[in-house]
């Protein structure tokens, strides 16, 4: 087990962009849902909280499908967070423009930008811009290779089968310095390898089960950053939650907007309905939602840190239906109580 300083570990937020509903049950526009993840963000940046993160998906419950264009507005309206994404769907995007474009967020952010990437567990974008899901698997391992070694940042000769070849090609704006990117890892122990093989941060996304059950790829990617030769390599966690003043109104206002986003994903993936008694589940010690109190939420987020050595712990606060007046709310919690009560616990 690696115990962190508390001054060395980076607590942050996440968010899909989830479609939320207003007080009286009609469904928020994409547009307003796009201006109020920017609040969010401002809100977060106020209290403390270390990083924001924004996901791409391109299907009706999330609003945001241009990550950079979000976080360009919230790094325009912050001073010390740090911006990113939770994750890039990499397989269906160009290497080339998506490194431009994080070099631009860096620039006009003053060098807060990261980038997560990932091969997306949607697959909407694959049809929409044109990408075979046979090449998933080549889609993604050619353009993790391309796209690290853009940030070198030096004239790059490159060629593939999935775009075309670069000659002595060079990639502008320059960032001045190297662009932090990770990978945003479900499970796989071939996608911790190839994270490590690469040189990049590892980012699990612990959506489901106890923390505990992912110490075997934590101690896999370390051994495999070693067999690499690279120096050490941060790891992060992403997982969903909510906080309110108690545990009871905090498991209260967060259940109906899982089980609307687990009921519709589920009739896609074949899962059985979702109910209270399994949400009350995941909220406990072996469950993967951080929701309750602040000292709740604290003292699981604490234990997670220390159980698997983390560098960053990244709580997705939207989920589903749950509105945006709860998740101001909750952010203003993480950031003045439950930031600092994780930072006495592991201090």
């Amino acid at each position: 087990m690696t115990e962190h300083d508390a001054s060395v570990v980076e607590l942050g937020l996440d968010t899909f962009g989830d479609v939320t509903v207003d007080a009286t049950g009609t469904r928020v526009s994409d547009a307003q849902t796009v201006r109020n993840v920017v609040a969010q963000a401002v809100r977060a940046d106020e209290v403390g909280v270390d990083f924001f993160g924004v996901g791409e998906h391109h299907r009706k419950e999330f609003a945001i499908s241009s990550p950079e264009v979000v976080l360009a507005a919230i790094a325009a309206r912050t001073e010390r967070l740090k911006v990113g994404t939770s994750v890039t769907v990499l397989s269906s995007d160009d290497p080339v423009r998506l490194f431009e474009r994080f070099a631009t967020l860096d620039a006009l952010s003053e060098g807060r930008a990261e980038v997560t990437l990932g091969r997306g567990s949607f697959i909407e974008s694959f049809p929409l811009f044109g990408y075979d899901l046979r090449d998933y698997e080549a889609l993604f391992e050619e353009k993790l290779d391309l796209f690290t070694k853009l940030l070198d940042e030096e004239p790059i000769t490159w060629s593939g089968t999935t775009r075309a070849s670069l000659d002595a090609a060079d990639v502008y704006p320059k960032t001045g310095s190297r662009l932090k990117a990770w990978v945003g890892v479900g499970g796989s122990p071939e996608s911790v390898v190839r994270t490590a093989r690469h040189g990049l941060g590892l980012l699990l996304a612990i959506i489901g089960g106890p923390a505990e059950r992912f110490r075997p790829y934590v101690d896999l990617f370390h051994r495999s950053v070693d067999s690499f030769g690279h120096d050490t390599l941060p790891i992060g966690v992403h997982s969903p939650g909510h906080i309110a003043e108690t545990d009871q109104q905090a498991w209260d206002e967060a259940y109906a907007g899982f089980e609307a986003m687990n009921n519709t994903i589920g009739r896609e993936r074949g899962w059985p309905p979702y109910s209270r008694m399994r949400f009350q589940h995941d909220v406990g010690p072996e469950g993967a939602i951080y929701s309750g109190s602040p000292e709740t939420v604290a003292r699981k987020i604490a234990h997670t840190v220390q159980l698997l050595g983390l560098d960053r712990f990244d709580l997705k606060f939207s989920t589903g239906t749950l509105s945006h007046e709860h998740m101001m709310r909750s952010i203003e919690l993480y950031g003045t109580k439950v930031i600092p009560l994780v930072r006495d616990m592991l201090a």
